[in-house]
């Protein structure tokens, strides 16, 4: 069976991204249809309407939600570079931050994963008094989505740990 887009050409492209390949993407282009996929909804979903910063952020939160110390590590380092400190990363693995707004997109991508998507009526009143409008909320649900893809095949891969170690 042959894959639209081989793993060298998959690879070389997160190498252009990333400034280098991660052994997690790594393991994964052993699938060139999971990291292809992958890619294009991470691709997407940058152009999205959630700022960078929160999309790092959900990715954080995500990965402690899945309990994946790969990828805590991985977000917390990016995360650093990004500007949040340590007290900020902190808080974001439990759904919190200074600005309410954002605190609203953590709570609704924890409720999310916790609740398999079926938010409460507490969390619905939260995003909307935080004025989170659909996109957003749709997109949260697209990060979670594409976050835990990539926290799961983390634990089955079980890829070498190639950042600074974070316990989730």
């Amino acid at each position: 069976m042959q894959t639209s887009v081989d793993k060298g050409e998959l690879l070389d492209r997160v190498q252009k991204q990333l400034g280098r390949v991660p052994n997690l993407y790594a393991s994964m282009a052993e699938a060139p249809a999971a990291l292809e996929g992958y890619l294009a909804m991470r691709d997407q979903l940058g152009r999205g309407v959630l700022r960078a910063r929160v999309r790092e952020q959900l990715a954080l939160l995500v990965a402690q939600e899945n309990d994946c110390t790969y990828c805590v590590s991985a977000h917390s380092l990016r995360g650093g570079t990004m500007g949040l400190s340590n007290e900020e990363l902190l808080a974001t693995r439990d759904a919190s931050d200074a600005d309410p707004h954002t605190r609203a997109l953590l709570a609704l991508a924890r409720e999310l994963i916790r609740t398999r998507g079926r938010i409460g009526d507490e969390t619905r009143a939260l995003i909307d008094a935080a004025g989170v409008t659909d996109a957003e909320a749709g997109e949260v649900v697209a990060h979670v989505a594409l976050n835990t893809l990539s926290n799961y095949y983390n634990h089955l891969a079980r890829p070498e740990l190639d950042f600074p170690e974070v316990k989730a």
